[in-house]
C-alpha cells in the first residue's frame, strides 16, 4: 500500500467495500479505459491517515490520488479525465 503519487495516466482511489460512490466511480473508471489501483482504508491504517488528511480529518470516500499529488474527494468522471489530460 502506497499513499505516494501514482504514475502517469492513472489514480490512485481510497475506499470501502460499503461505499456506493466508490463502486459507481469504479464502474466509470473501467467503462472509460482508465487504469486506478484501490487501496480499502478499513484495511489500510496509512491509507485512511491520507483520506482523513486530505479531507479535514474526515474518512471520506473515495478519495482519488492523481499523479500530480492532488487530490479529490468524490471526483466526476470528467474531473478525473481532466486532471489525467484524457
Amino acid at each position: 500500500m502506497s499513499t505516494q503519487a501514482p504514475d502517469a495516466g492513472t489514480i490512485t482511489m481510497y475506499s470501502t467495500t460499503w461505499c456506493g460512490y466508490c463502486r459507481r466511480l469504479k464502474t466509470q473508471l473501467d467503462s472509460a479505459g482508465i487504469a486506478y489501483t484501490e487501496v480499502n482504508i478499513e484495511e489500510h491504517p496509512d491509507a485512511a491517515a491520507f483520506v482523513e488528511k486530505a479531507n479535514g480529518g474526515n474518512q471520506t470516500v473515495p478519495t482519488v490520488l492523481f499523479p500530480d499529488g492532488t487530490s479529490a474527494t468524490n471526483p466526476s468522471l470528467a474531473e478525473v479525465r481532466s486532471r489525467l489530460g484524457l
